[in-house]
C-alpha cells in the first residue's frame, strides 16, 4: 500500500513536470531580453538597433539592452548571437557581411547559424558621379568605361572587397565587363568617398543614394542610377540600373533581427510578431525616413531566402574577383 502510494505521488510529480514544460513556455519572455550589434555604437546599424530594442521592449514588457559586440569585421558579434543558447534572450542585428565573412574565410559562420526572424531595413546600391562629370547619365559611364582602357577609372566607398565593392564589381559582371574594369580605392566607408570622388580623386561611388543624400542635395554629387528593383521613394526622379542601362541587375545591403537556430516555435512565433509590430509602428517608419535609411520588410521565411540567394550571388561575385579565400 505504501509502495503504491509512493509510485503515484511519483507519477503525478512527473505529470506536473510535463504539463509545466509548456506553461513555462507560454510564459517568454519573463526576464530581460540581450540585443547584440555586431557594429560600433553611433553608426547606422547601431541606431536600427536601438530603436528596435526600445520598441520591442515595450511590446514584449521586459527590457530589451543593446550591446556592441565589435571586431573582425563583424565575426565577433555575428558569432556572440549565433552561438547564445536558443531561447529568445539573445537577439541581434544581422547584418549582409554574414554573407561575405565565410567567402573571405574569416569564419566558418553563415546564415545558416541563425534563427532569422524578419528582415527590417534595406538600402540599395547606387552610381554616383561628381555634378562636374562629363557622364550626365548611366549609359554614358557605361559606354565609356566598356571602352576605355582597363583602370582608366576608378572606384570607392568601402574598403577592398567591402559592399560596395562587390556591388560595383557585380554590375561590371552584369554588363559583360570585367570585376575589375574599375580600378577600387579602398576608403573607410561611403562618406570618406564621395568626398574623394568630389574632389577629383575617384570617378564612381556605388554606395547607397542615402548616404550620398546630402551631397546629392548640395549638387555636388549628381545620382546616375539605384540598384533597386524599382525606383526609390526618396530619389524618385533616379532611374534603377534597368531603366538606365537595360541590365537586370540589384544589389543592397539589409539589416535583419536574428536569434541563435533552434528556437522553440512559440518564442519564435512571438519574437516575430513583437518585430512585425515594431517594424509597422510610426516611431520607426519615421525614424528610418527621417535618416534615409530604406523601409523592407520581410517575415521570417522569405527573409532567409533574400539571404541565402545573397549568399550565392556574393560568392559568386568574389570567386570571379578573386576576394575570395575559397
Amino acid at each position: 500500500m505504501h509502495r503504491r502510494t509512493m509510485l503515484a505521488g511519483a507519477t503525478l510529480a512527473l505529470a506536473s513536470v510535463a504539463a509545466g514544460a509548456p506553461v513555462l513556455a507560454q510564459d517568454y519572455p519573463s526576464r530581460p531580453i540581450q540585443m547584440i550589434v555586431p557594429w560600433g555604437a553611433g553608426g547606422g546599424t547601431d541606431a536600427v538597433g536601438r530603436v528596435f530594442a526600445s520598441l520591442l521592449q515595450e511590446n514584449l514588457g521586459v527590457p530589451v539592452n543593446v550591446v556592441n559586440r565589435t571586431g573582425g569585421s563583424g565575426v565577433v558579434g555575428h558569432s556572440a548571437i549565433a552561438n547564445a543558447e536558443p531561447d529568445g534572450y539573445t537577439i541581434g542585428v544581422m547584418t549582409i557581411e554574414i554573407d561575405m565573412m565565410h567567402w573571405q574565410g574569416l569564419t566558418d559562420l553563415t546564415y545558416e547559424n541563425f534563427d532569422i526572424l524578419a528582415l527590417v531595413n534595406a538600402d540599395p546600391g547606387g552610381l554616383m558621379v561628381s555634378a562636374d562629370s562629363e557622364y550626365q547619365d548611366a549609359a554614358a559611364l557605361l559606354e565609356a568605361i566598356r571602352t576605355e582602357p582597363k583602370g582608366t577609372f576608378k572606384g570607392s566607398g568601402t574598403g577592398q572587397g567591402g559592399i560596395w565593392h562587390l556591388g560595383l564589381a557585380g554590375w561590371l559582371m552584369s554588363e559583360g565587363l570585367p570585376p575589375d574594369q574599375v580600378t577600387w580605392v579602398p576608403s573607410e566607408g561611403a562618406a570618406p568617398g564621395i568626398t574623394d570622388m568630389v574632389a577629383g580623386g575617384v570617378d564612381i561611388v556605388p554606395s547607397s543614394l542615402a548616404e550620398g543624400r546630402a551631397m546629392i542635395e548640395a549638387d555636388r554629387v549628381l545620382p546616375l542610377a539605384s540598384m533597386s528593383e524599382e525606383r526609390q521613394e526618396a530619389f524618385a526622379d533616379v532611374p534603377t540600373v534597368t531603366e538606365a542601362t537595360g541590365t537586370d541587375y540589384t544589389h543592397a545591403v539589409w539589416r535583419a533581427i536574428a536569434a541563435p537556430d533552434g528556437l522553440p516555435e512559440n518564442v519564435h512565433d512571438r519574437l516575430e510578431s513583437a518585430i512585425q509590430a515594431a517594424y509597422e509602428s510610426e516611431e520607426y517608419q519615421s525614424f528610418m525616413q527621417d535618416r534615409g535609411f530604406g523601409l523592407r520588410w520581410a517575415g521570417s521565411e522569405e527573409a532567409t531566402e533574400i539571404v541565402a540567394a545573397d549568399d550565392e550571388s556574393l560568392g559568386a561575385v568574389m570567386k570571379e574577383a578573386g576576394l575570395a579565400a575559397e
